[in-house]
């Protein structure tokens, strides 16, 4: 099969999640996202370099999706990024991605106050995008469980590196 012709199906997405991204008029994956979701579907650890706009945040966020468990109320999924901005990207991705799915997403990030972001949390979230100083704040004085979380994302992480 010419790499071209590969669909969302080859990579073995479900029914739902195939559904959900044909509504959004996804066609065929990029090269970035055909290497890493059979994988990370396959509960397998991937390390992806890719130019921006090849669809990174696209080959993680699907697989994170497809593997939560809708029905439990705490964090199953992580993903670390260096920014807010990049953070809130992320989050409207995810929310983009699984918008027809029973999953709930929240982002928290510093330099905003923290109440509305830990009402969120108690709420319940299946998958939390979080800036390195947020969470950690959040998580020294209680107020966030990262104990049932199975599927952790570092993104940027060379960029985390280099801010300290």
């Amino acid at each position: 099969m010419a790499e071209t012709a590969m669909t969302f199906q080859d990579l073995g997405l479900s029914e739902a999640m195939r559904k959900a991204l044909e509504k959004k008029g996804y066609g065929y994956p990029t090269s970035v996202q055909r290497e890493a979701i059979p994988p990370l579907l396959a509960w397998k650890d991937v390390i992806a370099k890719a130019p921006t706009g090849t669809g990174k945040t696209f080959a993680f966020g699907i697989p994170m999706i497809e593997h939560v468990n809708p029905e439990s109320s705490d964090v199953q999924g992580l993903i670390l990024a260096p920014t807010r901005e990049l953070a809130i990207q992320i989050d409207e991705n995810l929310h983009a991605y699984g918008k027809n799915l029973p999953l709930t997403e929240a982002v928290i990030f510093g330099g905003v106050g923290q109440a509305p972001q830990v009402d969120q949390l108690k709420r319940g979230v299946d998958i939390l995008t979080a800036t390195p100083g947020r969470l950690l704040d959040l998580a020294g004085q209680g107020l966030l469980d990262l104990s049932k979380v199975e599927i952790f994302v570092l993104d940027e992480a060379d960029r985390m590196l280099d801010m300290g």
